[in-house]
């Protein structure tokens, strides 16, 4: 349990206390005031005992290893379990966490569940500037005009080549594009109209020793589709992790629904995750969506143990997950990965090939069509977009990935590698006279001057104005109100812009990553770029060891 639910806790514990304490003094006669000042001094004495007592039990229950796994141990009733929302049935098995903090944008343009299988790309990008602490320029192992198998090794980080970068298709490598002092960009396939697979020696999976299973991984494309933390970058096959964290659902705007993305593969998730399972001398965390029924792929997965989120996003970011199962500390490191990086690991030991097929949502209120796409890692977008918007529609954006987090592409650009949704946005190229003052235009946002918050359910058709230029840091309070952990983002980022060390490790740097904060960034009055100064200061950690 996390300082401030204590906190609350006893505030609502003294304030009880304290009526009762009036009350029996209002009562006492004459005597009422010396009775209400003894008594009231012996309450907050009590409470206070109590507040400690509970803190010792948490410690306690750490120290022994009981609180595993997010088991509770407290003398205070949870509050939220009490007085909360009523858990759905399908919510069998594993822990329960409500999120009280949060706030979910609703906007138009959602997928249609359903898969259109028509379109189809052309062209595939790896893009090394998608893996964090990559080397600018990598090590080539194709040059243009090699012909490659899905599966092929395309390039290698020279600070660690053990783990390789595959081609998601075979087909001819066409381009190899730099950017600024020859870093490399993309390595683009054009892909054959058939897809011919390289095949792989999978380890059998029962007597493959740890080392064997992660050398395999590294060596053939699959090390580089899970995430390490802290600093969000590929890990090293020889690195091992304490934990590994699965979220089978996504909160953000518009976001893919993963029963949609599974369907169709559940032998390939459940073998991905025996897979993982081998990776770690810890536990492989699953996050389920409390909010709406998943997939049974995932509420029926075994060898993992489960946890239940129930809340407004970003109760679906992995982040906010491992924060309220177990923390990351100073020292310990975790993987993560999405449902279809699963996929794909579990495919190689089914199949014995790479398989990096994707499903897409695109989404958005300017698509014609918002649909989910069959497609492959790195896709180009071009087609996707091609014939899917109203007629003389020009003034758009594109972002690959949600509208909160994502990266904005242009029509001849590539989906990114992590991202298995593609948004449209109107271009928000234009000044509103005293916006502020006359409120009346609806728009997403968390403060009440907006009539939005009467209608909790209206759809927003949004743009990319953000409403206001970049204003003095100030303190507001605002991020905790979105940001369901222990963490004070505005002391960290202002750390971060002072190049503060301790401070930075102090305020929890190290749980973090920049889709953490984007909910905060977009509630912010001062308009910080909040996920460019976050990846700045965990740049400067991982560059001081």
């Amino acid at each position: 349990m996390s300082f401030k639910s204590k906190t609350n806790k006893i505030t609502v514990v003294i304030g009880l206390l304290s009526l009762a304490a009036t009350a029996e003094a209002q009562t006492g006669g004459g005597a009422g005031m010396s009775t209400w000042l003894i008594g009231g001094l012996s309450l907050v004495i009590l409470a206070a005992l109590i507040f400690v007592g509970d803190s010792l039990l948490k410690v306690e229950a750490n120290s022994l290893g009981a609180d595993k796994g997010g088991k509770r141990f407290s003398i205070l009733p949870d509050f939220g379990e009490i007085f909360g929302k009523k858990l759905p049935g399908f919510v069998k098995g594993g822990n329960t966490h409500r999120l009280s903090a949060g706030h979910d944008i609703k906007l138009e343009g959602e997928a249609e569940n359903r898969i259109d299988d028509s379109l189809y790309a052309r062209t595939f990008a790896i893009k090394p500037t998608d893996f964090h602490g990559m080397s600018p320029i990598p090590k080539m192992m194709v040059a243009v005009g090699d012909i490659v198998k899905a599966g092929d090794p395309l390039f290698f980080d020279k600070k660690s080549p053990d783990v390789k970068f595959c081609s998601p298709v075979s087909g001819e490598v066409i381009e190899v594009n730099r950017g600024a002092k020859r870093a490399i960009v993309e390595v683009v396939v054009l892909a054959d109209n058939e897809i011919d697979f390289r095949q792989l020696d999978t380890p059998p999976l029962a007597s493959a020793t740890r080392d064997d299973i992660a050398n395999f991984l590294a060596d053939n494309g699959l090390l580089s589709m899970i995430r390490q933390r802290p600093y969000n970058i590929v890990p090293r096959p020889e690195t091992m992790p304490r934990d590994i964290f699965v979220s089978t659902f996504d909160s953000a705007p518009l976001a893919p629904n993963a029963n949609m993305l599974v369907a169709g593969k559940e032998a390939d998730f459940q073998k991905g995750l025996e897979v993982l399972g081998k990776l770690t001398e810890g536990s492989v965390y699953l996050g389920l969506d409390a909010n709406d029924e998943p997939s049974s792929a995932f509420s029926d997965a075994s060898g993992v143990e489960k946890h239940w989120f129930m809340g407004k996003h970003p109760a679906g970011n992995v982040g906010v997950q491992i924060h309220h199962i177990k923390p990351i500390n100073a020292g310990e490191i975790v993987w993560t990965l999405g449902v279809q990086e699963v996929i794909s690991i579990g495919a190689a030991f089914n199949h014995k090939r790479f398989d990096a097929e994707r499903v897409v949502a695109l989404t958005g209120a300017l698509f014609n069509e918002a649909k989910y796409v069959r497609t492959r890692q790195g896709a180009k977008v071009e087609n996707f977009v091609k014939g899917n918007l109203p007629h003389g529609t020009d003034n758009y954006r594109l972002v690959s990935g949600d509208v909160l987090s994502g990266s904005s592409i242009h029509t001849d650009g590539y989906i990114g590698n992590f991202d298995d949704q593609l948004t449209i946005l109107e271009e928000g190229d234009y000044n509103e006279m005293f916006g502020w003052l006359l409120p009346l235009a609806p728009r997403p946002s968390i403060s009440r001057t907006f009539p939005g918050f009467l209608m909790p359910n209206y759809k927003y058709e949004a743009d990319t104005n953000t409403h206001g230029e970049k204003r003095a840091f100030v303190v507001t309070g605002q991020y905790e109100s979105v940001l369901p952990m222990d963490v004070y983002p505005q002391h960290l980022a202002k750390a971060i812009m002072a190049n503060d060390f301790e401070r930075m490790e102090g305020l929890g740097i190290y749980e973090l990553v920049e889709e953490d904060l984007a909910l905060c960034e977009f509630t912010c009055t001062s308009k910080q770029p909040l996920q460019n100064i976050l990846r700045e200061g965990l740049d400067l950690m991982r560059e001081q060891g």
